[in-house]
């Protein structure tokens, strides 16, 4: 519930004796209006006038002297931080964390200044590594989603420079971010922040496979690995955001395989060593298990559906065929459990999926057999009167859904 729904449909409610207009009072006492839109506008504005400001300093910066290049960006740093904890201290908590994260921004750009100045940015990462590892301590301290988004985005440009400029991965920077903001998200589940933290995660690791140049398949044992620490989560929609980016990659993973599959040297290529690849991917699918059975969600191990490891076998249209069947299994799975759990945004997730799966298998099965028009006519038929039977469904749940539900 929320103020505004309150606002709007709180007089309906009072007319028709759902509650008094002395309840509706006291409802509205418990959701105040929210400062965060008035605490906005400071915000932008002090961020429009340094911007300003930086845009004047920019313009002269190699015109100026070294000691008054290094006075102003320490004073704009102060000057963040000094204004950020005045603000803080008097109640303005949005306007103070928005000139915290000002500072923790202009950290960043007086590293990159500064070792530009003295010609050390293009060879030593420890300066901006300095920059995470500030974020996640500011995160710590002031126990800011907003200081965590950014550290997150820090981490993943620390790292990004460090692998496509200087030709090395930072493990510092994966453990430190791993570590870091990992505790900190379990400590603190969040739906928002643990979708961005793997979201983090799994770019680092592309990173880290793309660097060390090897099957694009092993990208997966850490991706699962944050999948299997949303299972060890006691808050299920923090956890379930944490598995999402995961499940995402994996599946996009599996479609591509069922497109391209038919080509044996496209499935090479994701060939990894069988027995070394095997066996991490069962550990780490041991632990999945294991904190889904602690969590009594064993039917979610159907997720796992989308790692079976399908390209060893020879690549050619059995491949393909096999890999639609694994994505009709998973989306179906989707769709089976949203049902039961009568959950309407799961039922909208796995009629997407159960329709993106048909339209692939339409278009691999019938696209040599068929004449084009045909084609997309019977392909746009069979969609229109899937997505009218996946909707039907649909609302038959969420009709159920609202008929369970207790009355006021």
């Amino acid at each position: 519930m929320s103020r505004k729904l309150l606002e709007t449909d709180g007089p309906d409610w009072v007319q028709q004796g759902v509650i008094t207009e002395a309840q509706r009072a006291q409802l509205l006492a418990l959701y105040p209006i929210d400062a965060a839109a008035i605490g906005l506008l400071p915000l932008l504005g002090s961020l429009l006038v340094g911007l300003s400001a930086l845009s004047v300093v920019a313009a002269n910066w190699q015109g100026l002297p070294e000691l008054v290049r290094l006075g102003l960006l320490l004073g704009s740093l102060v000057a963040a931080y000094a204004g950020g904890e005045y603000f803080r201290r008097r109640g303005n908590g949005s306007l103070g964390m928005g000139l915290i994260a000002l500072g923790l921004i202009l950290f960043g750009a007086s590293i990159v200044l500064t070792s530009q100045l003295y010609q050390l940015i293009g060879y030593d990462l420890t300066g901006l590594l300095a920059w995470a590892v500030a974020g996640m301590g500011l995160t710590w301290l002031y126990r800011s989603s907003l200081l965590f988004l950014l550290t997150a985005v820090i981490s993943g440009i620390v790292q990004g420079y460090n692998t496509g400029q200087l030709g090395a991965f930072s493990y510092l920077t994966a453990i430190g971010t791993a570590i870091g903001l990992g505790y900190y998200w379990w400590r603190r589940p969040d739906a928002l922040l643990g979708g961005v933290l793997a979201g983090g995660l799994l770019w680092q690791a592309g990173l880290l496979i793309n660097h060390l140049h090897v099957k694009i398949t092993w990208f997966f044992i850490p991706a699962m690995l944050v999948y299997a620490l949303g299972d060890w989560q006691d808050d299920r929609p923090a956890g379930r955001a944490l598995q999402g980016p995961p499940l995402a990659a994996a599946f996009l993973f599996t479609l591509g395989l069922a497109l391209f599959g038919e080509s044996d040297f496209y499935a090479n290529q994701l060939r990894a060593p069988l027995v070394p690849y095997l066996v991490a991917l069962a550990a780490v699918l041991a632990a999945s298990l294991v904190g889904k059975q602690r969590r009594g969600r064993l039917g979610s191990a159907t997720d796992w559906l989308l790692l079976l490891p399908g390209f060893y076998f020879t690549g050619g249209l059995p491949l393909a065929i096999a890999t639609l069947v694994v994505l009709y299994a998973y989306s179906g799975s989707v769709l089976v459990r949203a049902h039961q759990e009568q959950n309407p945004d799961r039922v909208t997730l796995g009629t997407v999926l159960f329709v993106l799966t048909t339209a692939v298998a339409y278009f691999k099965l019938t696209w040599g057999f068929l004449d084009k028009s045909l084609f997309f006519l019977l392909g746009g038929l069979l969609l229109l009167g899937l997505s009218w039977w996946l909707r039907r469904r649909a609302a038959h749940t969420l009709a159920a859904a609202a008929s369970s539900a207790p009355q006021p």
